[in-house]
């Protein structure tokens, strides 16, 4: 009998440490699943400030969008106005031109008509060669130097 008393003596001192273990293993498993809901809790409110703000960011883009679009069309309106306004005026400026100086023109060709008619006295020779604008129209002087 003490043979068995020694070996269940030696089996509980055996047993003790792994019990023991077994709760500091318990109680590691617990903190580690409170910091895991705890990262998990953040990561959720971290995902929705994003989700927020991802819609703000898309709601103020829109309405930027908008605004710039409103501005765009207002100033392209503007601008065709402007523009038909111009071409009416140099249209109306163009025909009072041309009615001012009418008159003027069929005067004009008819003493052009009238001067063409004349033939010219001046003999005209063609060389074929044509002065440049950077030469003088002096005669060059002869070789001899007189």
């Amino acid at each position: 009998m003490r043979i068995t008393s020694l070996i269940v003596a030696l089996i509980t001192i055996a047993v003790l440490p792994v019990l023991g273990e077994e709760g500091v293993g318990q109680e590691i498993k617990q903190d580690a699943k409170k910091t895991g809901q705890t990262i998990k809790d953040g990561l959720e409110t971290a995902g929705e400030k994003t989700k927020e703000t991802a819609k703000t960011v898309g709601k103020k883009t829109k309405e930027t969008a908008q605004a710039v679009g409103a501005k765009t069309k207002e100033t392209a309106q503007t601008v065709g106005e402007k523009t038909k306004e111009t071409g009416e005026t140099v249209a109306t400026k163009t025909r009072e031109t041309v009615a001012g100086t009418g008159e003027k023109t069929t005067q004009t060709s008819r003493k052009a008509n009238r001067r063409s008619t004349k033939t010219s006295n001046k003999p005209t020779t063609d060389t074929g060669e044509q002065p440049s604008p950077n030469q003088d129209s002096a005669p060059a002087p002869s070789p001899s130097g007189r």
